[in-house]
């Protein structure tokens, strides 16, 4: 139970020191190295992806070697057509 309670309380404490660094650092004429820091630190936190999972668990997630079959024009699992390749009884 103390685990959700302590991820939200850091959460909004890193939000609220994030804030309070953007604000002073468009409002106030004597910011400095410490509000550009936390601002720029936060920044660079949010272009993390967080919201990753493991390539096998991906969906639509392309199989390994999968690319490089394509590439050199063989037909893959679903029988697709490589290069140059001509469809029979095609108009």
């Amino acid at each position: 139970m103390t685990g959700p309670i302590v991820r939200r309380g850091a959460a909004l404490g890193l939000g609220a020191a994030w804030w309070w660094a953007a604000v002073r650092l468009a409002v106030a004429p004597d910011a400095g190295v410490l509000e550009g820091a936390v601002a720029a630190g936060g920044w660079g936190l949010s272009l993390l992806p967080v919201h990753c999972v493991a390539k096998s668990r991906a969906v639509g997630a392309v199989a390994a070697g999968r690319w490089g079959a394509a590439w050199r024009g063989k037909r893959g699992k679903r029988g697709k057509r490589g290069r140059g390749e001509v469809e029979e009884g095609g108009s």
